[in-house]
C-alpha cells in the first residue's frame, strides 16, 4: 500500500495551519478504509458520469435530428481533454482535493476557496436533482408518485442509502459503486451494441430537424448534453484514497471519461436506429422503447427502470463521496471549518452528513413548492458552478506550463500539455454559455455567498495568527 496521504515534495507546504495526515483517525489504514485500484476508481469516474441522464439523452436532443450525435462528439472530445488536464495534474500533485488542490498551489487560498466552495455546490444539489430524477424510475416498479410526500420521502431513502454505505468506510463504497457500475452497463450495452444489430437507417429522421443552422443546431443539443458529463474530475478529487495516484488517476480518468462517452454515443445512436423518430421526439423512456422494438413485448419499460434506478444509486454513492473529499481538503487548510476534516474509515463522515442534509431539504423544498422549473434552474446551477473548478484547475495546468517553474525538456509534451489545456479551457468556457442565462446569475449568487463565507474564515485565520493582547 503506496502512503500517497501524505504532501509530497513537489507541493507547497498547507499554509499556516498545520494539515491532519490525509488518511484515516487513528493514523492506521483500517480494514475498512481500503485504498482504491485502478478498477474502482476507473469505476468511480464512469459511475459518477453516467448517472440517469443517459436513459432520457436519446428522446431530449431527437427534436434536433441526427445532427445532435455532432454535438456528443465535440463534447467528448472536450471532456477527454479535461480529464488528461486532471490525470496531469493529479500526477504532480496527488492530494485530496482535485480541483481545489491545484487552483490553490497555483493562485493562492482565495482561488482554491472559490474552486473548493463551487465543487461542493455542485455535489449536493446534483444529488438532490439525483434522487428526485430516481424517484420517476422507481415509479415503474413501485407505485409511489401518487403522493407527493410519498414521493419526497422514496427521493428521501435513495439519498440517504449511498450516505450510509459511506458511513460504512471507503472500502464498502468501492465495493457499492463497482457493483452498481457493473449492473447498470448491462443493459446498457445490451442496447448500445445490440440496437446495431436491428439498426435501420429509416428511422434516423432528417439530420436537422428543427430547421435554421447546423452550428445553432449543435449548439443547442449539446447545452442539453453539457450536464451529463459532469464528474471527469471523480478520481483526483478522491486521489488520497486511489493507489498510487499518481499513475492511477490519470489512466482511471482518460479511461472512464472515454468509456462513458462511448456508451453515450453508441446507446443514442442505436436508439436514433430502432425507434422511430417521430415516435422518439414524443417518448418517455427512449431505452425502453429501444429494447420493445428489438426484442417485442413490454418488458423493456421495467427492465430499464431498473437498470436506470441502480445506475443513479451508484451514482448518487459515489457523489456522496465527493461531496465531502472538497471540503475535507480545505479544511485542512483552514478555508473551511475544521468539523470537515472529521474521518471514519477512511471517509469524511462530518462533511458527508452536511450534503446529505442540504440535499434532503433541498428535495422537500422541491417537493414542497410542486414546481418543477424551479428544480431543472438549480440543476442547470450545478453545471455552471461545476465550470468554477473546471477552469480554475485548466488555469493552474496553463500556469505552470507557461512559467516554466518546472523544467521543460520535452518540447513535444509541452506543446501537447497546452493544446490539451486549452482545449479543455474552451470545454469548460462552453459549459457555462450551455447553463444559460437564469443558471449563471443564480450560480454567481451561490459564488458570493461563498465570498461571505470566505471572509469570516480567514478572518478568524487572521486573529489567531495575532498576539494574546490582540496587537500586531
Amino acid at each position: 500500500m503506496h502512503d500517497t496521504g501524505t504532501v509530497p515534495p513537489s507541493a507547497p507546504a498547507p499554509q499556516e495551519t498545520p494539515a491532519a495526515p490525509d488518511r484515516p483517525a487513528g493514523g492506521t489504514s483500517g480494514r475498512h478504509a481500503r485504498r482504491f485500484g485502478l478498477p474502482v476508481a476507473t469505476a468511480l469516474v464512469m459511475g459518477n458520469i453516467i448517472g440517469g441522464g443517459i436513459f432520457l439523452l436519446p428522446a431530449s436532443v431527437a427534436p434536433y435530428g441526427t445532427v445532435s450525435l455532432l454535438a456528443f462528439g465535440v463534447l467528448t472530445v472536450g471532456a477527454v481533454a479535461l480529464a488528461l488536464v486532471f490525470g496531469r495534474l493529479a500526477e504532480r500533485d496527488p492530494r485530496t482535493g482535485g480541483p481545489y488542490v491545484y487552483a490553490r498551489e497555483a493562485f493562492g487560498d482565495f482561488a482554491g476557496f472559490l474552486a473548493a466552495w463551487a465543487y461542493w455546490i455542485t455535489t449536493w444539489v446534483s444529488n438532490a436533482a439525483l434522487a428526485v430524477a430516481a424517484v420517476g424510475y422507481l415509479d415503474v416498479l413501485i407505485p409511489v408518485n401518487d403522493h407527493r410526500w410519498t414521493a419526497c420521502l422514496a427521493a428521501l431513502v435513495l439519498q440517504w442509502l449511498p450516505a450510509l454505505a459511506n458511513f460504512a468506510g471507503s472500502r464498502y463504497v468501492g465495493a457499492v459503486q463497482l457493483v452498481s457500475t457493473v449492473l447498470k452497463f448491462a443493459p446498457l450495452l445490451l442496447v448500445a451494441v445490440g440496437g446495431l444489430f436491428f439498426f435501420d437507417p429509416d428511422n434516423l429522421g432528417p439530420f436537422n430537424a428543427g430547421g435554421g443552422s447546423a452550428i445553432g443546431a449543435v449548439s443547442a443539443s449539446a447545452a442539453i448534453l453539457l450536464f451529463s458529463y459532469l464528474g471527469v474530475e471523480s478520481a483526483a478529487v478522491s486521489a488520497g484514497e486511489v493507489k498510487d495516484p499518481r499513475r492511477t488517476v490519470g489512466r482511471a480518468t482518460v479511461i472512464g471519461t472515454a468509456g462513458a462517452a462511448l456508451v453515450y454515443l453508441l446507446g443514442t445512436l442505436s436508439v436514433f436506429g430502432t425507434v422511430a423518430h417521430d415516435r422518439l421526439v414524443d417518448s418517455t423512456a427512449p431505452f425502453s422503447d429501444a429494447v420493445d422494438a428489438m426484442f417485442g413485448g413490454s418488458w423493456g419499460g421495467w427492465a430499464v427502470a431498473l437498470a436506470a434506478l441502480v445506475s443513479m444509486t451508484g451514482c448518487l454513492n459515489g457523489w456522496t463521496l465527493l461531496s465531502a473529499q472538497t471540503p475535507y481538503a480545505a479544511a485542512k487548510d483552514g478555508l473551511f471549518p475544521a468539523a470537515f476534516t472529521r474521518r471514519r474509515r477512511g471517509v469524511p463522515t462530518f462533511g458527508v452528513g452536511v450534503t446529505v442534509v442540504l440535499a434532503s431539504l433541498l428535495t422537500v423544498y422541491n417537493y414542497a413548492s410542486g414546481s418543477a422549473k424551479v428544480f431543472e434552474v438549480l440543476v442547470l446551477v450545478t453545471t455552471f458552478t461545476a465550470t468554477v473548478p473546471y477552469l480554475l484547475a485548466t488555469a493552474a495546468q496553463l500556469f505552470d506550463l507557461v512559467s516554466g517553474r518546472r523544467d521543460r525538456v520535452d518540447r513535444v509534451r509541452l506543446v501537447r500539455d497546452t493544446v490539451v489545456a486549452s482545449v479543455a479551457g474552451g470545454f469548460s468556457l462552453w459549459l457555462v454559455a450551455g447553463a444559460g442565462y437564469a443558471a449563471v446569475y443564480q450560480g454567481v449568487l451561490f459564488l458570493f455567498a461563498g465570498v461571505l463565507v470566505y471572509a469570516v474564515m480567514a478572518g478568524r485565520g487572521r486573529r489567531a495568527q495575532l498576539p494574546a493582547d490582540g496587537r500586531r
